[in-house]
């Protein structure tokens, strides 16, 4: 029997694109008819738009007629004459009432307010002020103020004492009517529409649903101009709206904008019927033209999906995932060249595996030895010259002291090199405050001669209480602190401590204001035995930062660095009393690290 080539099968298969066709006449004539729909619901956009610029129009004429009005009252003029501000602002309330808007102000030829009425809170003294200054000079509408979400348009007249043509100005007026929902349910009432107001990208007053109205303010505020060739989509929640939009405060910022929305699947519900009859169509047509797929596809997808089994299973490091080619078309011809690949692979890993171990061992035996040695001959000299016996007191300190220290480094190499082999089990967390753990690693940096110049700053903004193996974690602290003091300079250096309460645990930033980490180690900061222009680092002391916090649970990451400075972050769960006693026993840590000496960072 011949066999058949995979291009001969793709061929075979494209025959069933013939039942496709019947999907895309039916799918024509849906989008037909959806496109006549559309432009009906944006013709009926536009003259919402032109009812609503006719009504604000006519709005504006009254309101500003109002203002004027108002302005020209003799209490009013007589009152501004007293120029004594307490008065004006007590004063001026029954104006306010009088006139019956939602804000009232009044400010003196200079532009300063001296009065301020409002019937909701939010626009403070402050922005009113700002606002007078702004637009002083300004006179009639168009004017918005915008405070405390409430967004007020603006009617702004000079009073004057006598005629304005003897131009004597007693001050300003400034008489706003708010946006409210009231204004939106008239405004949507007209255009028989849902309406948005906006002030920039905030939506100040919409006749949407609560739930609709904040998946709108995902939305970009900016959507279709009013007479621009098309509507906005947009999708809120389960339903579709067609909108446009209408700028109320032209070539201004921030922009003053309407959003008119009509709901999309109101307008086309009568299309429901027609869906179903083409949704039954379609399924007639795929349900038929998916079962000639399957019979005459099935036979080279079969190996196609074992072939892509096998790729998969070599991304997530499978190398033992065995293929089988049958047959002698191009899909068995990849999958033994693959097999035959992955086989060659899974040797070269075992060889790659056993040189980097070799190299591993090489490098921990060089830099151990180094450290060792170095430590070493400094016991021996400084034990030699204890030895003699000329030497007075001090000397003797100075020299027990050396030797001290070497002593301590070794151990500290030795704690970091058995570091890596505890397990997280090896944890013991006891219930304490991360505050107290911070300030004992600090207190451990300035027992050292050499920091005393370094200046260090512990911020706590909450007070956060858990369950974590303090003394681990006042060797991560240290260890930060202790690459911070060596990178700063000795006599201007600062470090910052700043700790944040997150959901579930503590995030912790140590900040230095050094020259940064150094380009050649930036992408292996965390691995072993790096380390970079530090005369006695061994380069673990990253690692075991990232080995504890992990341990926890956390992670730790290099926020910023540069020339100004690096800022580490830690991420560090904390687990409450009442979670921990879920039936485990509270286990109490080990006591904190010794003061003069945690732990050595590299």
């Amino acid at each position: 029997m011949a066999r058949l080539r995979l291009r001969t099968k793709f061929l075979l298969s494209m025959l069933l694109i013939s039942f496709g066709l019947t999907c895309t006449t039916l799918l024509l004539v849906r989008h037909s008819v959806q496109k006549q729909v559309r432009s009906e619901i944006f013709a009926g956009l536009r003259n919402s738009v032109n009812a609503f610029q006719i009504f604000q129009n006519q709005r504006e004429n009254t309101l500003a007629r109002s203002a004027e009005l108002l302005a020209d009252l003799p209490n009013l003029r007589a009152l501004m004459t007293t120029r004594h501000e307490d008065t004006i602002q007590d004063a001026s309330a029954s104006l306010w009432r009088l006139e019956g808007s939602d804000l009232f102000a009044l400010a003196d030829p200079e532009g300063r307010l001296v009065a301020l009425h409002t019937t909701t809170p939010g626009l403070t003294r402050d922005l009113a002020q700002q606002f007078i200054r702004d637009t002083s000079a300004q006179e009639g509408s168009g004017q918005w103020w915008f405070g405390g979400q409430h967004l007020y348009e603006v009617f702004l007249k000079p009073i004057y004492f006598g005629p304005a043509s003897a131009n004597r100005l007693l001050g300003f007026l400034a008489v706003g009517y708010e946006i409210d929902d009231r204004l939106a349910a008239e405004v949507s009432r007209i255009s028989a529409s849902q309406v948005a107001f906006y002030y920039g990208d905030t939506i100040v007053r919409t006749t949407l649903p609560a739930s609709k109205e904040s998946e709108l303010a995902r939305q970009p505020a900016t959507l279709a101009v009013a007479n621009g060739p098309g509507p906005a989509k947009v999708q809120l929640g389960t339903e579709q709206f067609l909108a446009t939009s209408l700028d109320l405060t032209p070539g201004k910022t921030p922009a003053i904008r309407l959003n008119v929305l009509k709901s999309y699947d109101q307008a086309t519900a009568f299309l429901d019927s027609l869906n179903r009859l083409l949704l039954l169509l379609g399924m007639v047509a795929i349900v038929g033209g998916s079962a000639l797929v399957f019979l005459i596809s099935h036979t080279f997808t079969r190996p196609l999906q074992d072939l892509v089994r096998g790729v998969r299973a070599l991304g997530k490091g499978d190398f033992n995932y065995r293929l089988t080619a049958h047959g002698g078309d191009e899909v068995a011809e990849v999958t033994g060249a693959f097999d035959r690949m992955r086989n060659n692979l899974l040797k070269t890993q075992r060889e790659l595996l056993e040189a980097e171990r070799l190299a591993t061992i090489g490098r921990m035996a060089s830099s151990i030895s180094h450290d060792l040695r170095h430590s070493l001959a400094a016991i021996v000299a400084n034990a030699e010259f204890l030895c003699e016996s000329e030497l007075s007191r001090d000397q003797r300190e100075e020299l027990y002291q050396e030797v001290r220290v070497a002593v301590n480094q070794m151990t500290d190499l030795i704690d970091s090199l058995l570091e890596f082999s505890r397990t997280r089990e090896s944890l013991r967390p006891s219930y304490g405050n991360v505050e107290d753990t911070i300030d004992h690693a600090v207190q451990a940096i300035r027992s050292h001669p050499e920091f005393h110049q370094v200046h260090i700053e512990v911020l706590h903004h909450a007070h956060m209480m858990g369950w974590f193996d303090g003394r681990k974690l006042e060797r991560v602290i240290y260890n930060l602190l202790l690459n911070a003091c060596e990178a700063v300079a000795r006599n201007s250096g600062k470090i910052e401590v700043k700790t944040a309460a997150i959901p579930g645990g503590v995030e912790i930033r140590v900040a230095d204001s050094g020259r940064g980490i150094p380009e050649p180690i930036r992408d292996r900061l965390f691995q072993p035995f790096v380390s970079y222009g530090k005369e006695n680092g061994t380069g673990l002391g990253l690692t075991v930062v990232q080995k504890i916090v992990q341990d926890h649970g956390g992670d730790v990451t290099v926020e910023k660095t540069s020339g100004e400075g690096t800022i580490f972050k830690l991420v560090l769960p904390l687990t409450s009393a009442a979670d921990h006693s879920d039936g485990a026993a509270k286990t109490v840590g080990a006591p904190p690290l010794s003061r003069a000496n945690p732990a050595e960072a590299e």
